[in-house]
């Protein structure tokens, strides 16, 4: 996933450079936020939940009308 935002990040900075002064604050922006995902353990990297010990089919196994 890291390697995945990096690309977005330099994809980012490479359409700034031909950009206007605003869009390409934006972008850059953008980038940096990227990078802080691209990073182990950064604010955009989460840990999955831990597995359901009921699957949500059985939640919900009566006959289906209301």
């Amino acid at each position: 996933m890291e390697e995945f935002y990096r690309g977005f990040a330099q994809r980012a900075r490479d359409l700034a450079e031909n950009a206007d002064p605003f869009t390409k604050r934006r972008l850059l922006d953008l980038a940096q936020r990227y990078d802080l995902k691209s990073r182990p353990g950064g604010p955009g990297s989460r840990t999955l939940p831990p597995p359901r010990a009921t699957p949500p089919t059985a939640l919900f196994s009566g006959s289906g009308e209301a």
